[in-house]
């Protein structure tokens, strides 16, 4: 049976109450039917999930699929300065001249007139003029989270935005010394970490139907994902998820090497526009230490002021399931009723400052963050009509620890967002041309899983990956 509510992760870090209390089916419904500026931005989408590389090109080869960073014409010559490095060492695997590029974007455009400018149409990757792995570079009111998310439809795309030019360097110098080293201190060791609160059934549904299963449940071969690709797979769920245990995660037992790959889902904190906190704090983690709806202090939550300076990242690439874990727009994607518009959320769209920490810590950065650009929706752990649907995030598990490149592991969730792109606009179109209302529950989960799978970003290169040969443990 359809639910009859849909619930919502995000607590507000002022009340310790949902950022959103839980929608009727209806509710949400009527949303996806008032949701005009989205339409627009479907109709622009691609139409079907695809990778238009020529067909003689493995997209797993950087070299033969290219790579190019994307600068907004007005950026700072020392944030370009700074990421020339970062250039000079991915000549020398992308050897091509014609494959290697260095993009500008102008403020305004949409996805496919930036890739119209640069002679390619959508449908069509040509890595001579615009190559498959693209790192696009600096804030979001510059270049718009809708131009990557829209992008990364077909190309591999990840995002580098911090405040000073200096911590580009340092994930530069991070990145590439990952890289270029002789040996790798981390293990194959994947941590899955999530919260279970007996009050809340949001944390109960990520809990049983994401990060356990992804732990513990069998995949193909009869071995949880991580197992079956060669790692070993450690959870910490529910009573043990404190923030402390995370913090001890991120800085590693003495005498043991650091995971590789951290999973958490749990609640993401949220802040009023205007408040102080919100750019510093928004998307921070949840932690089991929060005792109840209607409570919140900074003790309840792992924010970039509490990574530890001893924290051990290099090498680790962390997906943080949590509403606005990647960051946050200007405006809100969900609203409800005869809004003529959204609700503005923000000043400014921003990166979250988690992971933005965790890619420049002065001790060495992550490898990379994937988080969530707005709320997640535990929609899109559990279908309505098809029951738990765990794949998409096995395949997103397992692509990162079988050495894929990091943002071609974001390929079935990509597509996903493509093709639901395709569902809901022809959902709106039905009923505009025939006048027959779609079913509610239909519509509304379609609308959720399409804004839920376009909202998942990757901050850091999308051509870094594991080195699994050289870990620990190999």
């Amino acid at each position: 049976m359809p639910p009859r509510k849909i619930y919502f992760n995000g607590i507000d870090g002022t009340t310790g109450n949902y950022l959103m209390e839980p929608q009727t089916i209806k509710a949400v419904a009527k949303a996806a039917r008032h949701d005009r500026p989205d339409r627009k931005r479907l109709r622009q989408a691609p139409r079907g999930a695809t990778r238009g590389l020529p067909f003689n090109v493995d997209p797993s080869d950087v070299a033969k699929a290219g790579w190019g960073v994307v600068f907004h014409k007005a950026e700072s010559a020392d944030v370009k300065k700074k990421l020339e490095a970062l250039l000079e060492h991915r000549r020398k695997t992308v050897t091509d001249a014609t494959r290697l590029k260095v993009l500008d974007y102008e403020s305004g455009e949409t996805t496919r007139e930036w890739l119209n400018r640069h002679e390619v149409d959508a449908g069509t990757v040509t890595p001579s003029k615009v190559p498959y792995y693209l790192l696009v570079i600096g804030s979001p009111d510059k270049v718009p989270f809708s131009f990557t998310q829209d992008l990364d439809a077909e190309y591999a795309v990840g995002r580098l935005s911090f405040d000073t030019p200096g911590d580009y360097e340092q994930y530069v110098a991070s990145l590439t010394s990952y890289e270029r080293a002789s040996s790798i201190k981390n293990g194959k060791e994947a941590v899955f970490f999530g919260t279970r609160h007996d009050f809340d059934a949001a944390t109960q549904l990520s809990a049983d139907y994401l990060v356990r299963p992804l732990a513990t449940e069998a995949f193909e071969d009869g071995k949880p994902v991580s197992e079956s690709v060669g790692f070993r797979s450690t959870s910490t769920v529910g009573a043990k998820a404190t923030r402390e245990a995370l913090r001890g995660i991120l800085s590693g037992k003495p005498g043991s090497a650091p995971p590789s790959l951290l999973f958490t889902a749990t609640h993401g904190v949220g802040f009023a526009l205007g408040d102080e906190r919100q750019r510093p704090t928004q998307g921070a983690l949840v932690c089991q230490d929060w005792p109840a709806v209607g409570q919140i202090s900074d003790g309840h939550y792992l924010s970039a002021a509490q990574v530890p300076d001893d924290a051990r990242l290099s090498g680790l690439v962390a997906i943080f399931f949590a509403c606005y874990g990647a960051g946050t727009p200007r405006y809100d994607r969900f609203w409800r009723g005869e809004r003529k518009g959204p609700p503005q959320i923000a000043t400014e769209p921003f990166v979250a400052a988690l992971p933005r920490k965790l890619l420049a810590h002065p001790s060495g950065g992550a490898l990379a963050c994937i988080g969530h650009v707005e709320r997640a929706w535990g929609s899109g752990i559990v279908n309505a009509d098809a029951g738990p649907q765990l794949q998409l995030w096995q395949s997103l598990v397992g692509r990162i620890l079988s050495g894929q490149p990091i943002g071609l592991a974001l390929k079935d969730m990509n597509e996903r967002y493509a093709s639901l792109s395709v569902t809901l606009t022809g959902y709106l179109d039905q009923e505009a041309e025939t006048e027959k209302p779609i079913e509610d529950y239909k519509l509304a989960e379609t609308w959720l899983d399409r804004n839920d799978a376009g909202g998942y970003i990757l901050l850091g290169d999308p051509a870094g990956r594991l080195r699994t040969a050289d870990l620990v443990g190999t």
